[in-house]
C-alpha cells in the first residue's frame, strides 16, 4: 500500500515537472507576440488561426474524455500534455503571424484573444495533473467547466477584429456608445421650477425630505434639477454639439469601413498610421465630450467649457486633414464637420455672453465699493 502511494507520488512529481516544462515553453513563445512581425514575413490569415484555435478545442475536448472514468495512466496524461502543447504552440505561431502589418490597436484585439487561449490553457492543465491521484469530486467536476472556458475563449476568436480597419471601426464605436451616454444625461438636467411654492407641494416637498432615500441616486438626481433659465440654455447648446459630434463619429467610421471594399488599404504602413491617429482623435473629441458634460451641473465652468470647445474645434480640422489623406473622404463625413463647428459657434457664443453677463454686476460691485 506504501509503495502505492510512493509511485503515486513520483508520477505526480513528474507530470509536475513535465507540466512546468511544457508552461515556461509556452510562456516564451507567447512574448514572441510582444514583438512585431517583420514585414517582409507573410501574412497568416486569420481564418488559419480559427481553425487552429478549433485544434486546442478537440485537444481540450481529449483531457475532459481522459478523466471520465477511472484515474487515467500517466503515459496517456503525457502524451495528451504533449499533444495539446504542441497544438498550443503552433496556435501561437500562426498568430503572432497573422500581425504583420497590424497596428498597435489590432495587435492589441489579438493578443488579448490568445491570451485568453493560453490562459484557460493552463488552467485546464493545472487542474488535470492537479487532480491526479486525488479523490476529490469537486476538482473532478472542475474539469469540464474548465474545459468549457477554453471553448469559449476559442470560439471568441471567431469575433476578434481581422483587419486594422474593423479593430479601429470598434474603438470608434466604443466612443460613440460612451458619448450617446453624456448626451443622454445631458437630456435629463431640468430647469428650476419658477412656480410660486403652493402649500400642496410645500407639504410634497417636507414629505419627500423626511423619507429615507433609497441610494445615493437620488441626491445625483437632483443635482440637475435647479438650472437657471441661462444655464439651460448653456446644457441645450452643449447638447447639440454632442449630438452633432456623435454624428461625425459614425460618419467617419463609415468612411473607414468603406476602405475595406479597396484593395491593399488595410497593410499600407501609412494608411495604418492614418487610420491609428483618427482613432487617437476620435478617443480625444470622447475626452471632450466627458468633459463639456461634468461642466453643465451647476455651478457651471465657463471656461472649462470654453476650453473644451476650442479644442474640440481643433480636433475636427485634425480630423479632416486625416481623413483626405486616407482618400476614405465623403461628402457626408465633411457635411458632419461642418455642422458640428456651426454648432460649437452657437455653445462659444453663448459662454462668452454669459461670461459677460457675469462680469458686468462684478465690475459695478467693484466700482461702488471704490
Amino acid at each position: 500500500r506504501e509503495r502505492e502511494r510512493e509511485m503515486g507520488r513520483a508520477a505526480k512529481e513528474h507530470l509536475t515537472r513535465t507540466l512546468n516544462e511544457h508552461l515556461n515553453t509556452i510562456h516564451e513563445t507567447f512574448q514572441v507576440l510582444d514583438q512585431t512581425p517583420v514585414s517582409s514575413l507573410d501574412k497568416v490569415s486569420w481564418n488559419d488561426v480559427i481553425k487552429m484555435g478549433d485544434q486546442v478545442s478537440k485537444q481540450a475536448t481529449t483531457v475532459g474524455m481522459l478523466w471520465t472514468g477511472e484515474i487515467p495512466e500517466v503515459k496517456a496524461l503525457e502524451e495528451n500534455m504533449t499533444a495539446y502543447f504542441n497544438t498550443l504552440q503552433g496556435f501561437l505561431l500562426l498568430s503572432h503571424g497573422s500581425t504583420v502589418g497590424a497596428g498597435p490597436t489590432l495587435s492589441s484585439s489579438i493578443h488579448a484573444s490568445v491570451k485568453q487561449v493560453v490562459d484557460c490553457s493552463f488552467m485546464l492543465m493545472k487542474e488535470s495533473v492537479s487532480y491526479y491521484g486525488s479523490r476529490s469530486q469537486a476538482q473532478k467536476l472542475s474539469i469540464p467547466q474548465l474545459v468549457g472556458t477554453v471553448w469559449d475563449a476559442c470560439s471568441a476568436l471567431k469575433k476578434t477584429p481581422a483587419t486594422n480597419i474593423t479593430a479601429i471601426g470598434r474603438a470608434m464605436t466604443q466612443v460613440a456608445v460612451s458619448m450617446k451616454d453624456v448626451l443622454r444625461e445631458m437630456k435629463e438636467l431640468k430647469p428650476a421650477s419658477s412656480d410660486p411654492p403652493d402649500e400642496t407641494s410645500e407639504a410634497a416637498s417636507v414629505n419627500a425630505e423626511s423619507e429615507p432615500h433609497d441610494s445615493d441616486n437620488s441626491f445625483a438626481g437632483d443635482l440637475g434639477n435647479d438650472l437657471s433659465p441661462e444655464e439651460m440654455k448653456i446644457a441645450q447648446l452643449a447638447s447639440s454639439v454632442v449630438s452633432e459630434t456623435l454624428v461625425v463619429v459614425k460618419e467617419l467610421i463609415r468612411s473607414i469601413t468603406g476602405l475595406l471594399k479597396q484593395e491593399n488599404s488595410d497593410n499600407g504602413s501609412n494608411s495604418v498610421n492614418c487610420l491609428e491617429r483618427l482613432l487617437k482623435l476620435c478617443q480625444g473629441i470622447g475626452v471632450q465630450v466627458d468633459e463639456l458634460g461634468a461642466c453643465l451641473y451647476p455651478p457651471q465652468e465657463v471656461p472649462a467649457m470654453k476650453a473644451a470647445s476650442e479644442k474640440m474645434s481643433s480636433i475636427i480640422d485634425e480630423m479632416q486633414v486625416e481623413v483626405e489623406n486616407l482618400k476614405g473622404s465623403s461628402e457626408a463625413f465633411f457635411q458632419a464637420c461642418s455642422g458640428l463647428r456651426n454648432s460649437l459657434r452657437q455653445l462659444e457664443s453663448e459662454l462668452d455672453s454669459s461670461s459677460t453677463a457675469d462680469i458686468v454686476p462684478k465690475m459695478q460691485n467693484l466700482l461702488v465699493d471704490n
